[in-house]
């Protein structure tokens, strides 16, 4: 069945890319288009009832920051919301990552907590905590990828999980003490209101295949860009971005516009934390697994930095592997000679221990720099550690415009 499911999911995804062919994928396609030009006028809808106020949005009376894009996956939302939890705690702020913990298990019964007065909280207010920022609660089959990933590398930051996003912020306000609240995947979430919404451009792809879902990967048409306090153009390689930045312009004329790089900083082994250097790559040959939405992208950072990829394979996005799935591909590497085995740092994360573990398993570790627009950060970093300030152009904008 769980394979079934894969390949239905690994077969969606090749007809929204193009790389499905054939009367059946032409006809899904089609259908789709039709089914993008109700989902373009149900996210309309829903935008006007919320700037309207024919729906109240929650206060939760602390500043909200929230992070996503107008695409599906892959803009690298998780090393942005990291840096950015980890600048802001340096900065003295506590904070909370609320996260919906996307595709996480349902816990058989809710974790236990008592307030500062010692009263068993209810446990219908309770959401999972996997991190109370001094330990890990929960491993990433109930936290789900990202939160886990995050709530590992963020000492001092905690880390919420819950669907209802509401309900996370309330406790991480009243039980963890939290002063600044950080929405992981957040732009879309309008019951809960945000002070400053970050959204990420993916230069490779700034709209993801250009239809709007199901037919493609936008979750909102880009003139929706107009909601953005400020724009992140992420992945990029140094060269100028001129072209997109006027492109962006036209929707949103008035937020700092940032770029930056995702790219890995080193090598960590998976089940004994050694590290090694990129360099350690070169004229390697690499059996490259990995379950994300763009793995062609992993592939690719490989093969720059050296690697000879001599295996691929694929998985859905934050599918969780198998020890028998995992033991098969080991196997392969082994019968062809494989001298490492790589995944991304989000998969490592649910990769289960292989029995044989003759060629050892690598992740790649990203981090986030920024190649311009230093100044725009770190004014919005002082406004965020000091929320409210008088003469914020960013509230002097979203009054004038209702937003």
């Amino acid at each position: 069945m769980k394979e079934s499911l894969a390949e239905l999911e690994r077969w969606g995804a090749d007809v929204i890319f193009g790389r499905a062919r054939g009367f059946r994928a032409g006809m899904t396609r089609l259908a789709m288009s039709a089914l993008s030009g109700v989902f373009r006028m149900l996210v309309r809808t829903r935008l006007l009832v919320f700037r309207r106020r024919w729906k109240q949005q929650a206060h939760l009376g602390t500043h909200v920051i929230s992070i996503g894009n107008i695409t599906v996956g892959g803009t690298g939302k998780t090393p942005v919301t990291e840096m950015l939890a980890r600048t802001l705690r340096d900065r003295g702020r506590k904070v909370a990552i609320l996260s919906r913990g996307y595709k996480s298990r349902k816990l058989k019964e809710p974790q236990k907590w008592k307030d500062e007065n010692q009263i068993p909280v209810d446990p219908d207010e309770m959401p999972k905590v996997v991190s109370d920022g001094r330990a890990l609660l929960l491993d990433s089959k109930y936290a789900g990828d990202e939160p886990f990933m995050l709530a590992q590398n963020l000492n001092g930051v905690s880390v919420v999980v819950d669907k209802d996003r509401i309900k996370g912020g309330r406790f991480a306000v009243r039980q963890l003490g939290a002063d600044t609240l950080v929405l992981d995947d957040g732009l879309q979430y309008l019951r809960l209101a945000h002070g400053t919404d970050i959204v990420l451009v993916d230069r490779t792809s700034p709209y993801g295949t250009g239809h709007l879902l199901p037919r493609g990967t936008l979750r909102e048409p880009p003139a929706n860009l107009c909601r953005a306090s400020y724009i992140l153009i992420t992945k990029c390689d140094g060269s100028p971005n001129d072209a997109l930045v006027e492109e962006l312009r036209r929707h949103n004329p008035f937020a700092p516009i940032i770029e930056c790089a995702h790219g890995p900083r080193y090598l960590e082994e998976l089940f004994t934390g050694k590290r090694q250097p990129l360099e350690f790559l070169r004229d390697k040959w690499v059996a490259a697994i990995s379950g994300i939405a763009v793995p062609e992208s992993f592939e690719r950072s490989l093969e720059s930095l050296g690697a000879r990829v001599e295996i691929r394979r694929h998985f859905p996005d934050h599918y969780r592997f198998t020890r028998k799935e995992i033991d098969a591909f080991m196997n392969r590497c082994i019968e062809r000679d494989m001298e490492l085995v790589v995944t991304t740092e989000k998969d490592a994360v649910r990769f289960p221990k292989p029995t044989d573990v003759t060629v050892p398993i690598w992740f790649l570790r990203i981090e986030v720099e920024i190649l311009k627009g230093h100044d725009e950060w770190e004014e919005m970093i002082d406004r965020l550690c000091h929320p409210h300030a008088p003469g914020d152009p960013i509230l002097r904008f979203r009054e004038a415009y209702g937003i």
